[in-house]
């Protein structure tokens, strides 16, 4: 018998290749984080994330017009909170004068069709670390979603075009959503952290905010890595609760949570390639063993193949460089 379906005629070369493709990477798919810090002049490198950088609110400028120009049109804005303002309430939080809330009208002075979100947790602002008010060595659970509240309503007056808890705390979707709405910021977002994990891989990022909880860990409320049911709940309660956006986070160790969030929501589902991640290829390629680019963009592209609408990710500029 002979072989009549031959499945390489479709691999056969580049220009096959590519018309058949089933995904394609573009500057779109992207969500830029941005670390803010204090001062003037300030471009410092993240010693865990070489080539990635915390940016003053000078430079911020000329880092969104870049970004622009390059056809990335969508940032994640995060700010290092000098530890004087730290506290146990996230008082630093909710000041209209904050470095987040000025990073949020400099991105927006800078680029003013520059879709704006921002990050909403009070690590950053906390003196322990946690992503909550502390009471007796436990994370509290309601009177962190009234400050979380707060918090998101201050970057709405700042301008933000879209709010971004990360903090997993249960009820803070409808807390902010109910309070954006009271005070008529009915056209801000909210893109929630729906599933995120308990993980090893955000090392490096905590060392970009010197944001690491100062004891424990952050077990009683982040998901444990083992589940996948428990990812689905979540996500479907913070889309009833109001969520416009959901996230999976880390990435590419949960690639099956991607693809099973984005079969059952009928919103967009972001995923975020985080700072471990980064990170690894990184000395990978520095030792020579990976090549960066191609693995790069191996990584990339696993993401939208797993169904993912919205990619955050440190990579951004590279991916978009390469692709011309």
């Amino acid at each position: 018998m002979q072989q009549l379906r031959r499945n390489r005629r479709l691999r056969t070369n580049d220009a096959i290749r590519s018309l058949v493709r089933e995904h394609t990477i573009t500057p779109h798919d992207f969500l830029v984080p941005l670390f803010v810090v204090e001062g003037k002049g300030v471009k410092e490198e993240i010693a865990s994330m070489p080539g990635y950088y915390r940016y003053s609110l000078d430079l911020l400028v000329d880092e969104v017009k870049g970004l622009w120009a390059m056809g990335l049109k969508s940032v994640l804005l995060f700010v290092k909170v000098p530890d004087a303002l730290k506290d146990n309430k996230g008082t630093e939080a909710v000041n209209p004068d904050g470095l987040m809330q000025r990073a949020i009208k400099t991105v927006k002075e800078a680029t003013p069709e520059m879709l704006v979100m921002t990050d909403v947790a009070l690590d950053p602002y906390s003196s322990y670390g946690h992503d909550g008010i502390v009471e007796d060595g436990y994370i509290v659970n309601d009177e962190t979603c009234k400050v979380l509240a707060d918090m998101a309503l201050s970057h709405a007056q700042a301008g933000a075009d879209f709010v971004a808890p990360s903090d997993m705390m249960d009820g803070r979707i409808l807390a902010i959503r109910e309070l954006l709405e009271q005070e008529n910021f009915k056209n801000t977002g909210i893109m929630s952290y729906s599933a995120k994990y308990a993980s090893a891989f955000y090392g490096p990022f905590r060392d970009a905010l010197d944001s690491a909880p100062g004891f424990g860990d952050k077990k009683t409320y982040q998901m444990d890595f083992a589940n996948r049911d428990e990812a689905i709940k979540e996500t479907l309660m913070d889309i009833e609760e109001g969520a416009d956006i959901v996230m999976v986070k880390p990435g590419l160790a949960y690639l099956d949570l991607v693809r099973d969030v984005r079969d059952v929501v009928d919103v967009p589902v972001a995923v975020y390639q985080v700072s471990g991640e980064y990170a690894m290829l990184k000395a990978a390629a520095e030792k020579g063993w990976l090549d960066h680019d191609a693995v790069m963009l191996e990584q990339i592209m696993a993401f939208k193949r797993a169904g993912a609408h919205i990619i955050a990710s440190y990579f951004a500029k590279d991916v978009v460089k390469l692709l011309g």
